[in-house]
């Protein structure tokens, strides 16, 4: 972890540092406050950088992995910056599970958090919008705008709830497509995300490769290894297990909620590492100075867990979860193919590959796996490990070396130099 700095006042593990860990993505409460000073500084500026959630209605079928279809078809989707004369500039941002089209700034001048990636989005940032032109929106399957279980069903004018169709990583970047049709975008400068998002990058460049000129991927996969399928599933569980779920029809009703919150509390452990957790929490107790001996909260850990559960039964649908997570276990790109490395013969991006040495749920091996099967088929590929002690957060707290490996590569695209990684960064791609 970084060493803390001289000064600067730790706050206490308190309910109140749970609200503020809420109010700002990924606010590390045991993390010096100077480490996020942009947002907290960003946050309370009259300057705030505005954007408008955008939608876009398609009123055609889109065609699914499954054989069914889906129309209309609406995604929500938020853009930053502007699109140059000759539309080179344009980058897709893909978000992971729980994320949404507001990737950056605040949809009013009132709103109290920023985007999910301030920190990388927008003017000087990793993703510069002086530069380029920002895209992102939210997946269908999801509930933060596009179309998903909790939209209407033109056929019953009821949400569709389990009749909503399953949909695949693959169908997400379709519908991404028909977007940037309407947008005008004939080739994306890159596409990038962590988790999730990295898997729709890499479908991206499998699916159209002409359109992609290079991907980013961060944290992320290829394929779903057993270990995450099986989180998923025990997620999954705890909200069939809920009565109020109801096999999905639960709309007008009391929610699933506890359900929910077990499985986002299931997922926040998979998101930290023991180490982010021993400094964050360690053994401390939560306002209280001895043990309680009874099944309320004692650990600072409990309550953060409890705290994390609850909130994000206020802003995500449990049916939204359920389909996303069963997107990414469908996620394979090597399925009903010989290798891996078969299932990128066609594509033609650049890459730029970044794993994080504390990351459990996507480590690193996976990355090397990948870029592995790149290298086989002569693509233009490079790895880079970076040391940290966040876990899978590591690709949205890590934000100051993720800005200068992004600034390095998109410049040379942009001027369609041959890239070559930072001496500061060690590449380790003799290593994969």
């Amino acid at each position: 972890m970084k060493p803390r700095q001289p000064g600067i006042k730790v706050p206490t593990p308190t309910a109140d540092c749970w609200e503020m860990r809420d109010g700002f993505d990924n606010l590390d409460c045991y993390r010096p406050l100077i480490d996020k000073r942009a947002i907290l500084f960003s946050a309370f500026d009259m300057t705030k950088l505005i954007v408008q959630t955008q939608y876009a209605t398609f009123h055609n079928d889109l065609h699914l992995q499954n054989g069914a279809t889906l129309n209309p078809v609406t995604l929500a989707y938020e853009t930053y910056g502007e699109l140059n004369a000759d539309r080179s500039n344009a980058i897709l941002i893909l978000h992971a599970l729980s994320g949404d089209a507001h990737v950056a700034g605040f949809n009013s001048p009132d709103e109290g958090r920023p985007g999910w990636w301030d920190e990388a989005v927008g003017p000087g940032k990793a993703f510069n919008t002086d530069k380029y032109y920002v895209i992102c929106s939210n997946v269908i399957g999801g509930c933060k705008g596009s179309t998903g279980p909790a939209s209407v069903n033109p056929a019953t004018n009821s949400p569709f709830g389990l009749s909503f169709p399953v949909v695949t990583i693959a169908d997400m970047v379709e519908s991404q497509r028909w977007l940037l049709d309407y947008l005008g975008i004939e080739q994306l400068l890159t596409v990038t995300g962590g988790s999730m998002g990295g898997m729709q990058a890499l479908q991206w460049a499998v699916s159209y490769p002409e359109r992609v000129k290079s991907a980013i991927i961060l944290a992320s996969t290829a394929r779903l290894s057993a270990q995450t399928i099986a989180l998923n599933e025990v997620a999954r569980q705890a909200i069939y297990a809920d009565p109020n779920w109801n096999q999905g029809d639960y709309y007008g009703k009391s929610p699933p909620n506890a359900g929910l919150a077990v499985a986002r509390m299931i997922g926040h452990i998979t998101y930290l590492s023991d180490a982010s957790m021993r400094e964050k929490f360690g053994r401390r107790l939560q306002e209280r100075e001895r043990y309680g001996y009874d099944f309320n909260t004692d650990f600072a850990v409990e309550s953060y867990l409890r705290y994390r559960g609850n909130a994000f039964t206020r802003r995500f649908d449990a049916n939204s979860f359920l389909y996303i997570t069963k997107a990414m276990d469908y996620f394979d790109l090597s399925y009903g193919l010989p290798s891996l490395a078969a299932a990128f013969e066609r594509a033609r991006s650049k890459f730029m590959v970044v794993s994080y040495t504390s990351d459990w749920l996507y480590p690193s091996w996976q990355s090397k796996e990948l870029v592995r099967s790149l290298l086989q088929n002569g693509l233009d590929a490079t790895y880079f490990e970076i040391v940290s002690d966040y876990g899978h957060e590591s690709f949205l707290l890590e934000v100051d070396r993720l800005a200068e490996l992004a600034r390095d590569f998109l410049g040379r695209l942009m001027t369609s130099k041959s890239y070559k990684p930072a001496a500061v960064y060690k590449d380790i791609a003799a290593d994969i």
